[in-house]
């Protein structure tokens, strides 16, 4: 049996990234040309990043982070949305320069966020109905195996194994296996 290729995730949207830099460079108080150095990068190379423009690596947004001394996950996570599904092997993803190694941030967790993380394995049958947590409250969630139908009422979604999805956590949501030994990871954040 021959395997098929995994399938490239698509590259990010740089506008994304430029709204990112532009954001944190400034809230750091830096030049472009301070960042650059700090980050051992170009000038212009930073500067067609802002400008929306190049196919930055895993290395060099990784050292534009540290340099301004944000998580990668800023520079790179898209803007929100209230209920947001990541398919296996879709999203967009930041290759490296060293390694057949592609990144794809799922999530990342915001400044003064604490998150819960549990392993549920459940069966086909009666959906878990959730109340709502306290305010402020997201849920991530990636399937392991089987499948699942979770969210919030009116806007659930079914997912395979490796898709990803995140939604209001303080509102009304429910969980139900649709396939025998399905499991799933559940990262419940707080703010």
């Amino acid at each position: 049996m021959t395997e098929s290729p995994a399938r490239t995730p698509d590259r990010l949207p740089m506008e994304w990234i430029a709204a990112s830099l532009k954001r944190e460079r400034a809230r750091a108080g830096l030049s472009l040309s301070e960042l650059a150095k700090r980050a051992g990068i170009a000038k212009s190379t930073l500067s067609q990043l802002e400008a929306g423009s190049g196919n930055p690596s895993v290395e060099t947004i990784w050292a534009l982070g540290v340099a301004l001394g944000v998580p990668f996950g800023t520079l790179v996570e898209p803007p929100t949305q209230s209920v947001q599904v990541i398919r296996a092997g879709e999203g967009p993803g930041v290759a490296s320069e060293q390694a057949s190694f592609v990144g794809t941030l799922l999530s990342a967790c915001p400044p003064g966020a604490r998150r819960d993380i549990f392993q549920i394995r459940a069966e086909p049958g009666s959906a878990r109905e959730a109340e709502p947590h306290i305010p402020g409250t997201v849920e991530h969630l990636i399937v392991g195996t089987g499948r699942v139908k979770a969210g919030p009422s009116g806007e659930e979604a079914e997912l395979a194994p490796g898709d990803y999805m995140t939604y209001r956590g303080d509102v009304a949501h429910s969980y139900q296996a649709l396939a025998p030994d399905t499991t799933f990871v559940l990262i419940m954040q707080h703010t």
